[in-house]
C-alpha cells in the first residue's frame, strides 16, 4: 500500500515532530532562539499544502534542552510563535504544539515515544481519531510514539535503521517536501 491509498482527507490529523522535519537538526545541540530556528527547504510550502489536505495539523517535539537548563519554556514559545507566523504567512496552519521538556531518563508520559502528547492532542481536539492520523518524523522514537498511539508512520530521512526499527516504519520520504508531493501526485 501506498501513501495515496490511504485517502487522506480533511478527517485526517497530521502530527509532525518539529527538529528535523520542520527545521535543520542541530547536531548535538539545541535551538535555544530563533536565531538557530532554520527551516529545512519547501517545509513552508509543504505545509501550505498539507493543510489543504489534512482537517488538523499538530506540532510534537521533544525538548529536553529546557529540562538541561539550555533554554525556557517562554524561549521555546517564542521560537514557536515565530515559527507559526512564518507558515502562515506562507499560506499553511500550525492547530497546536505540544512539547515535552522532561529530561531522557525522567520517562514523562509526554516524551516520546511515550503517547501523552497524542493523548493532549485528543483531549484538546475530540474530534481526532488516531487511527486517522499520521505521524510524520525522523527518528524511530517517533515512529515507536505513532505506533502506540495507533497512527500510520512515515519516515523522513535516509538515516540507516536496523531490521527491528523498520517495522516501526510504514512509509519512508526524503522530506516533507517529498511527503506532501507524494500525496498530491497523480
Amino acid at each position: 500500500m501506498n501513501l495515496k491509498d490511504l485517502n487522506i482527507n480533511k478527517t485526517w490529523t497530521l502530527f509532525l515532530d518539529r527538529d528535523g522535519v520542520i527545521n535543520r537538526l542541530r547536531e548535538n545541540d539545541y535551538v535555544k532562539n530563533w536565531n538557530e530556528f532554520e527551516f529545512i527547504p519547501g517545509v513552508k510550502e509543504s505545509i501550505a499544502g498539507l493543510s489543504k489536505i489534512f482537517g488538523r495539523i499538530v506540532v510534537v517535539t521533544n525538548q529536553q534542552g529546557i529540562g538541561k537548563g539550555l533554554y525556557t519554556a517562554q524561549d521555546l514559545n517564542q521560537i514557536h510563535s515565530k515559527m507559526i507566523s512564518a507558515i502562515e504567512d506562507a499560506g499553511g496552519k500550525i492547530d497546536r504544539i505540544y512539547f515535552a521538556p522532561a529530561l531522557e531518563i525522567e520517562n514523562s508520559p509526554l516524551r516520546k515515544p511515550n503517547t501523552g502528547m497524542a493523548e493532549l492532542a485528543v483531549s484538546d481536539f475530540p474530534d481526532i481519531q488516531l487511527n486517522k492520523s499520521i505521524i510524520v518524523g525522523d527518528s524511530v522514537t517517533d515512529m515507536i510514539f505513532g505506533k502506540r498511539a495507533g497512527m500510520k508512520t512515515v519516515f523522513v530521512g535516509n538515516k540507516n535503521v536496523n531490521e527491528n526499527e523498520m517495522k516501526m516504519i510504514e512509509y519512508r520520504v526524503l522530506d516533507l517536501f517529498d511527503f506532501w508531493t507524494t500525496l498530491i501526485s497523480q
